[in-house]
């Protein structure tokens, strides 16, 4: 049988991961060898850019972008545990380019190449599965860059149906919108309380002890919500539960990760 070698994966931590709750670095970490690859942690990789391009600074967005494919050259895959992150490097950041052919086609390499953590472990590596257990029913809220922009849905469910002792409840809306938004939380806070306010009404609905999803945003602004109303409500990053790292740090909210 000939030899196949394995695919070298570059992690986009992303900044949240960083500052925030470092445990999904590793958990993804984990995962992607599992599943057979070689990972590596580019050093020079920064910020996506998506905060300064969603704010009109398209200079310094650009000027992000061109360090990226530098720092990101040369991989097989990138893959992001952020479905926001990695939605501006697939789509957006191309288009930084627009009037420049050559760096265009290099970002439009980088994202073909790129895919949100769950989706890269099922749709390119055909993980079916995974060797992991958790006491618990959770609910999953879809993020609205990882459903609407990268088609993430059905894969982190298949992958938490293997998952020992977990039971999903679903939510009545799981695909609607928490309400964090990047920098519209900052600049409509009311309307943003509001939404996750009705977000946190849903996930208490559904009986759940544990709340799910893919992105550190989300995460951060729902359980930041349910701690406020004194929920007794887990919020974890999916790669946690699938890495089998829930020991390892405390839920997302009580304590740094």
């Amino acid at each position: 049988m000939p030899h196949t070698p394995k695919p070298r994966v570059a992690l986009f931590v992303t900044c949240l991961v960083d500052l925030h709750r470092p445990t999904v670095g590793f958990a993804a970490i984990r995962l992607l060898e599992r599943a057979g690859c070689l990972v590596e942690v580019p050093r020079a990789q920064t910020c996506c850019g998506q905060p300064a391009y969603n704010a009109g600074d398209t200079e310094t967005a650009r000027d992000i972008a061109i360090g990226l494919l530098e720092a990101f050259g040369g991989y097989d895959y990138v893959v992001v545990p952020s479905g926001s992150c990695g939605g501006m490097l697939r789509h957006h950041l191309p288009h930084l380019f627009d009037a420049d052919p050559n760096l265009r086609a290099r970002a439009d390499a980088l994202g073909a190449r790129t895919y949100e953590l769950v989706s890269f472990l099922t749709d390119v590596m055909g993980v079916e599965g995974v060797e992991a257990a958790y006491a618990g029913t959770a609910t999953y809220h879809d993020s609205c860059s990882g459903l609407r922009e990268l088609g993430v849905k059905a894969q982190p469910r298949a992958l938490l149906a293997s998952v020992t002792g977990l039971k999903l409840a679903e939510m009545k809306e799981p695909e609607v919108c928490c309400g964090f938004g990047g920098t519209f939380c900052v600049k409509y806070p009311e309307i943003s309380v509001r939404m996750v306010t009705d977000k946190t009404a849903d996930i208490a609905a559904t009986g759940a002890d544990t709340l799910l999803a893919g992105d550190m945003g989300c995460l951060l602004n729902m359980a930041g919500r349910l701690k406020r109303e004194g929920s007794s409500v887990r919020v974890r990053h999916v790669a946690e539960v699938l890495a089998g790292m829930t020991g390892d740090v405390p839920p997302i909210g009580e304590g740094r990760g």
